[in-house]
């Protein structure tokens, strides 16, 4: 339980941190190394933006810089109360759950939302 209380601090801290923070448009500001040293957005660019923009309620910012950010912040909000529920003996989590095959299902969405975006030019710069 300690852990799990220690993720949803951090996880609290982090959208406060979002919330107060202000993206700067444009490349010149980026977190991402590959677009910082290649300059080739990667698969997850514009997702800190867009979390930032989540955290203040900016819903349709927060899609234009990445369109899977929503999606993501909720299965990070599910995935935390279900750790939580199957810490406290609440909830059963099945035997059968692969975390691995869902992490290759988000990562192979994510090259999908990727390419998409490359291919109609939608990235965020």
């Amino acid at each position: 339980m300690r852990r799990w209380a220690l993720a949803g601090a951090a996880g609290i801290a982090a959208f406060l941190l979002l919330h107060v923070w202000v993206p700067p448009e444009g490349a010149g500001f980026a977190f991402c190394p590959l677009r910082r040293f290649a300059g080739l957005p990667c698969p997850g660019c514009g997702m800190t933006r867009a979390f930032a923009h989540l955290a203040k309620g900016e819903w349709s910012a927060a899609v234009r810089d990445h369109p899977l950010a929503p999606l993501l912040a909720a299965e990070l909000a599910l995935l935390w109360m279900a750790w939580g529920g199957a810490a406290a003996g609440v909830l059963r989590l099945p035997a059968w759950s692969k975390p691995e095959l869902l992490v290759l299902g988000h990562l192979a969405v994510l090259v999908a939302v990727w390419l998409g975006r490359m291919a109609t030019g939608t990235l965020p710069w």
